[in-house]
């Protein structure tokens, strides 16, 4: 596997050997953007930033480098500079793939690849491509993007055109390995506890999608599914003095969502399940269970008001039903979004959340005297892309 990797991200850099086609032939494409946040919230400290003095704390660079050395093959690379409070401040490799796209229906791409799940796990990487500062943290975690957003194997996909009065099935289907870091957002609160794992956590997954184009124009429907085998990673705690296994099993993880887009108008809605079952075991400390149990989803809409404005809102909700009752069970987010254009390349957003439950996105250590049940969010983020 970290052969092909090597392979795609040499490809896309334009390494090639002695008879290899000019750079003009080579059709090589490079385009980036980096983005300025500022997060502000009312009580409890978010994305382990200290958000509720105001934080600056957000910050990103990406560039990719694209090329199609020959019609059916295009390689690509990219990589990203990521801050968000104590996440990050690093360089890392977003992806990097080799794509061979036979007819409309037959492709496949392989190297570090986006897993096609859900609605937005594909573009949730690009900054500029939506309206919204956050998109909704039910389903899309920030925190936990650069790990869910691909994993290392490869995706065939494809389209079958019904015809007019049946539309369009577009098909995807994965299967590779995937790796939360050990400083992965899943792992924040244990590893502020004392317990961590030195080679993050990982293993083998599998899944597949279908996209329904239905006759209506601008409406998509569709379903997705992964299934992970069992992860299980050594663990260790007392600074290292203590050694064990955290074990975790992902039962399947289905998403059901529906989009309509249609000149200025957007809605949009997804519902997904993510079961989780595992334990922490380590010589001299009490099994600690793991079980979550949570159903999540959203429902969005944003309207083009002209040429450089965009608003938007959306209700994103998540609820553990393997918690106990109270705030930190679930987590209910009222968002209202605006975006403006200057022009091309310069744009700005503004986000108001309400926030009602404790479920994501907080950590005990910048919290000392515990999360209070609910949290007001401003965002300001502003942003250049090429």
């Amino acid at each position: 596997m970290k052969k092909l990797l090597t392979a795609a991200m040499m490809l896309a850099l334009g390494v090639t050997s002695a008879s290899a086609q000019s750079l003009e032939d080579l059709n090589i494409q490079v385009h980036g953007y980096a983005t300025q946040g500022f997060i502000y919230t009312t009580q409890n400290n978010i994305f382990t930033t200290s958000s509720s003095n105001g934080s600056p704390a957000w910050s990103e660079a990406v560039l990719n480098v694209s090329s199609q050395p020959i019609p059916k093959l295009r390689v690509a690379v990219q990589g990203r500079y990521f801050l968000l409070g104590n996440y990050g401040n690093a360089i890392t490799l977003d992806w990097a793939s080799a794509d061979y796209k036979v007819n409309d229906r037959f492709g496949v791409r392989f190297g570090k690849v986006k897993t096609p799940n859900g609605l937005f796990n594909e573009t949730q990487d690009i900054d500029p491509s939506y309206i919204w500062s956050l998109l909704p943290q039910s389903v899309y975690p920030l925190p936990s993007r650069n790990s869910l957003l691909t994993h290392t194997g490869g995706v065939a996909y494809g389209t079958f055109d019904l015809g007019h009065k049946f539309g369009k099935i577009e098909y995807r289907g994965w299967g590779g390995e995937r790796l939360l870091g050990s400083t992965d957002a899943f792992f924040v609160n244990q590893v502020e506890a004392g317990l961590n794992l030195p080679n993050g956590l990982g293993g083998m997954i599998f899944g597949g999608a279908i996209h329904w184009k239905t006759p209506l124009p601008g409406l998509t429907v569709g379903i997705s599914d992964i299934k992970n085998n069992l992860w299980s990673s050594t663990a260790t705690a007392g600074n290292g003095a203590l050694s064990g296994t955290e074990t975790i099993n992902h039962n399947n993880q289905p998403s059901y969502f529906a989009k309509y887009e249609k000149n200025k108008i957007m809605v949009a809605y997804e519902y997904y399940r993510l079961p989780v079952s595992g334990a922490i075991q380590i010589k001299g400390i009490p099994t600690i269970p793991i079980r979550n149990d949570d159903r999540d989803w959203y429902a969005m809409a944003s309207y083009r008001v002209s040429e450089k404005f965009t608003a938007g809102i959306y209700d994103s909700q998540i609820t553990n039903k393997a918690a106990a009752l109270g705030p930190a069970r679930f987590q209910k987010d009222w968002a209202i979004s605006g975006r403006y254009d200057f022009n091309q390349f310069l744009y700005a957003k503004a986000e108001q959340h309400f926030v009602d439950g404790t479920a994501i996105g907080y950590d005990t250590g910048l919290n000392p005297n515990g999360l209070k049940p609910d949290t007001r969010m401003t965002i300001f983020k502003i942003g250049v892309n090429f």
